[in-house]
């Protein structure tokens, strides 16, 4: 049985259509730091990266930028890679930066042929997020419409709308993330997931944070999540465990499935 939907590079399933795939950040401040953790990573086999450009300090300069992220494309064994930049009202670091310079970046790495997928937060103002959907549909790259709450976790009802909301702005994929106060919200965040399934026709990303939501990042699958994101070297968002953990769990748990 079929619990996610893929996700797909080129108009193929990303690992041949395996649920859930397992996505590995990469966070590192410098060059250096982040090729070394690529290499870490890399050994480990996750089925995407993303690399959290905002963590990197020499963002402001694209040059820069599009250098290193052609440099993780060739290091990084075919692992097909996410350009994230997290906002701070999102959850990310600070880096001085506009909109537009940010977009300007995101322009230079998609337009690169470096990555294939572009996270943008449906946060941002419209006619941000329309130049992001326009970006994607030039490049060929895939847009994950992403939105985070630190705080808490919405009613179910408003994650679903969200999802709706990012289907209807023009993304490829829907992904949200919320902070649980305590077990009854993990509930929640799967609980909407499972609706969103039925009401739009996306890949659905989404996960519960901190100690209570790493449940939701083990068995979020199940409920039609189709990425976990895990721990190669340095966590990205609170919760994560190490893949090498979640692989154990998913082993498991998709031998209970089966029958075994």
């Amino acid at each position: 049985m079929t619990m996610t939907r893929s996700l797909e590079v080129k108009g193929r399933p990303v690992a041949g259509g395996k649920e859930p795939l397992i996505c590995a950040p990469l966070v590192g401040r410098d060059e250096a730091a982040v090729l070394h953790e690529l290499e870490v990573i890399v050994a480990k086999r996750p089925d995407l990266l993303e690399w959290r450009v905002d963590f990197y300090s020499g963002i402001s300069d694209v040059d820069r930028v599009v250098e290193l992220a052609k440099k993780i494309r060739r290091s990084s064994a075919g692992i097909p890679l996410i350009f994230t930049r997290r906002s701070i009202r999102e959850g990310g670091e600070t880096i001085g930066l506009s909109e537009e310079q940010v977009l300007s970046i995101y322009q230079a790495v998609a337009r690169s042929g470096a990555v294939d997928f572009l996270d943008y937060e449906l946060s941002s103002e419209p006619e941000h997020f329309e130049q992001a959907v326009a970006l994607a549909r030039e490049t060929g790259t895939k847009l994950i419409a992403s939105f985070h709450n630190f705080q808490k976790t919405p009613p179910a009802d408003e994650i679903v709308a969200t999802l709706v909301a990012m289907e209807e702005a023009g993304a490829d994929i829907a992904k949200v993330a919320v902070m649980p106060q305590g077990l009854e919200d993990v509930l929640t965040l799967l609980q909407a997931t499972l609706e969103a399934q039925k009401k739009i026709s996306l890949p659905v990303i989404s996960m519960s944070m901190g100690a209570y939501g790493s449940l939701s990042r083990l068995f979020g699958w199940v409920f039609g999540s189709s990425v976990s994101f895990a721990v190669g070297q340095k966590a990205s968002a609170p919760g994560q465990v190490p893949i090498e953990d979640l692989r154990r769990v998913l082993e498991v748990l998709q031998r209970s499935l089966k029958g075994e």
